[in-house]
């Protein structure tokens, strides 16, 4: 005769049917000798403006006297957590400040208005269709970083942080560092120099660009900031200056 268990039936849900008995030779589930526990993201530590890193390199360099004096630059990585695939370099400055000489000493051809203007309309004066030229200089850097090209430079005046935004966003979208050389030079020495030249920019427009002149700021994207100033002239970048590890630099 077969012997019933004398334990109760089984009341519980734990085995997913009343009455059925719980199973006692089942062993022991391994579990881990660590703990873990998700982070909280609090919202105060939340970036203000995603992928735009709020410190930086600043490097101060003083233009030399004369324009073919060899440049003694020396371009560190800068310090983020994740390689760049390379560099796009923006001058930013008014006309008559030294943003093409700067190129000139360097030996660097940049992306420029002038060089498209030559190229589209064979003058480099024509000052048509000025959406057309920028759109088709977007077009080149952006060629260019699709190439894996790693340095990259602008040659424009980018006064504004709204007109160096789109230039910004299309490095950072291919996973390149952005530098600004930002030509930080009076407007007496700009407008004396625009004086002297064959092609000049009329009194009443460096005016008004002088007004949209804003310095650049490591809160929208840039890595790395230069700061060129006329030897002997004082600085109109202290905000800057505050934020960042100041290195001077002299092409003597």
């Amino acid at each position: 005769m077969r012997r019933r268990s004398k334990r109760g039936p089984n009341d519980s849900e734990s085995t997913g049917k009343t009455g059925q008995s719980v199973r006692t030779d089942i062993p022991t589930p391994l579990s881990p000798s660590y703990s873990y526990s998700a982070p909280v993201e609090r919202e105060e530590d939340a970036p203000e403006e995603e992928g735009a890193p709020q410190t930086g390199k600043l490097e101060v360099e003083t233009q030399p006297e004369s324009p073919s004096t060899p440049a003694a630059t020396v371009v560190e990585k800068p310090q983020q957590n994740a390689e760049p695939k390379g560099y796009v370099v923006l001058t930013i400055g008014l006309p008559g400040s030294g943003k093409t000489t700067w190129y000139k000493r360097r030996g660097v051809q940049p992306l420029s208005s002038d060089m498209l203007r030559t190229i589209l309309f064979d003058d480099i004066t024509d000052q048509r269709y000025s959406g057309l030229v920028f759109s088709t200089l977007r077009s080149l850097l952006r060629a260019r970083l699709i190439a894996k090209m790693p340095w990259n430079y602008v040659d424009a005046t980018n006064l504004s942080a709204h007109e160096r935004r789109q230039w910004i966003k299309m490095a950072k979208s291919f996973g390149y560092h952005v530098h600004a050389v930002f030509f930080d030079v009076p407007f007496e020495v700009c407008a004396e120099r625009n004086s002297k030249r064959e092609r000049r920019v009329s009194e009443e427009v460096m005016q008004k660009m002088t007004e949209r002149l804003k310095p650049p700021t490591f809160a929208e994207g840039f890595s790395k900031i230069t700061v060129v100033r006329v030897k002997g002239a004082s600085g109109t970048t202290p905000a800057i200056a505050d934020s960042a590890n100041q290195q001077n630099e002299s092409d003597l």
